[in-house]
């Protein structure tokens, strides 16, 4: 069996660089193998590598593109930022129709993106870190500036392709 892949929208460098201080600062070390990410697609068949390259391809035929931070979510084990954009929605939404017969059941499920910025830890210490940033949070907008996919290999992700808008 070829190893899964996963697809993330990409946002611009200071965005990433402040996600990933968040996630570095709160997601618990022995488990933090990855950059701060928005995940659009949890587990493509690695064996149509081809075709998912082919189809992001195709998508990031398009412009840049804004994306609202909207605020912070509490996972019940972790803290997300939530994010918003009717033109990321759009392209989702085209990305699985074309990739509809090979979706798993989280991927058919998703319904609003986010960065995770800490997961896998007591509900109290997720309430905390909530209560934190829920109190300092200011709504801002961030650039979407194109696609990357990744091979899932049981760790940190190997790139397997990046696909800049416009």
């Amino acid at each position: 069996m070829v190893d899964p892949l996963i697809v993330t929208l990409l946002l611009d460098d200071a965005a990433q660089q402040r996600f990933d201080r968040l996630r570095a600062a709160h997601f618990p070390a022995e488990r933090n193998h990855l950059q701060a990410h928005v995940t659009l697609f949890h587990a493509l068949p690695g064996e149509h590598l081809g075709e998912v390259r082919d189809e992001l391809r195709t998508a990031a035929g398009r412009a840049p593109f804004d994306v609202a931070v909207t605020g912070v979510r509490f996972l019940g084990r972790g803290v997300a930022i939530d994010l918003d954009a009717a033109e990321l929605t759009g392209l989702r939404r085209a990305l699985a129709a074309r990739f509809g017969p090979w979706l798993t059941r989280q991927d058919r499920q998703w319904a609003h993106p986010h960065v995770t910025v800490q997961n896998k830890v007591p509900p109290d210490v997720a309430r905390a870190l909530h209560a934190q940033l829920a109190a300092a949070f200011t709504p801002e907008t961030v650039r979407a500036r194109g696609l990357g996919l990744w091979h899932y290999r049981g760790g940190p992700w190997e790139p397997a392709g990046e696909f800049g808008f416009g």
